[in-house]
């Protein structure tokens, strides 16, 4: 583990497992943190990947730093990879994490990278607009969310993690799980946290998509109740030519914990390509 100075000079915590195998970049969900990919570091790194872990600035112990819009976030992730010297390198971006991995590309270009993955992702726009009726998420919910949040965290958190690892009303994970969760939750900087979501809730990636060359992985579960698929990971796999898209059936938004079976074969096959 260690740290990186991002791209306004802020401290990103990282994890690294070392090696010499093609290096992974796994970059965490809304408002969880690096270690939310535990049940995906194993397994990578038993197929010979190097896989690197980071919290987004302001979540786990990266420290807060404005901006938190995606330009910033974006350039925290070139930062890593430019300190790091990655190259050949995989993005694996979950949820919030796959705007990261598109506004990347968009800025600084595909030099580093072999392929990319959107996980219950976000792009391309989850916001419903005049100009986007598809968009998963409407202005009353978003403003919503940002006011439970600011009213009580602690409940806000609670219901936000029952609905991401649930298909429908069936809680997909223990109740262990659930509260390991809400743990990586309340490590997030609650501002950080406010202004991420209004980042991930807001933000058209329609066109950043159009930069993206090399082969992509959509994964996504199709009773995903948190970024739904039709409104996401369809769209973006329609949005890229060279995507491959896995649907896992009866998965909820967190399915990287909830089906790590299906998520890891998935991944890992792609990533073998």
């Amino acid at each position: 583990m260690g740290t990186v100075t991002g791209a306004n000079d802020n401290e990103l915590h990282y994890e690294d497992t070392g090696g010499t195998g093609r290096p992974v970049v796994l970059i965490h969900g809304w408002p969880l943190n690096g270690k939310a990919w535990k049940d995906q570091v194993g397994p990578l790194s038993a197929a010979g990947h190097r896989v690197i872990t980071y919290d987004r600035r302001g979540f786990g112990e990266s420290e807060p730093q404005h901006p938190y819009g995606y330009d910033a976030l974006a350039g925290d992730l070139a930062a890593l990879l430019e300190a790091l010297d990655l190259r050949e390198t995989a993005l694996v971006g979950f949820s919030m994490g796959g705007g990261e991995v598109v506004r990347y590309v968009a800025l600084h270009g595909q030099d580093r990278l072999r392929s990319v993955v959107f996980a219950a992702a976000v792009p391309p726009y989850m916001l419903r607009t005049g100009d986007n009726p598809e968009g998963p998420l409407s202005k009353t919910e978003a403003a919503a969310m940002a006011a439970q949040l600011t009213a009580n965290r602690e409940m806000f958190y609670d219901g936000f993690t029952t609905k991401f690892f649930s298909a429908g009303d069936e809680l997909c994970v223990t109740e262990e799980q659930r509260q390991e969760a809400i743990d990586l939750c309340r490590e997030a900087h609650k501002l950080a946290a406010l202004e991420c979501m209004a980042s991930f809730g807001s933000t058209d990636f329609r066109d950043d998509l159009g930069h993206i060359t090399v082969p992509a992985l959509v994964l996504h579960g199709d009773s995903d109740g948190t970024v739904p698929f039709e409104g996401s990971g369809q769209r973006t796999h329609d949005a890229l030519s060279r995507s491959e898209l896995v649907v896992v059936p009866g998965a909820p938004h967190g399915l990287n914990v909830s089906h790590p079976d299906q998520f890891n074969t998935a991944l890992l096959a792609f990533l073998a390509d």
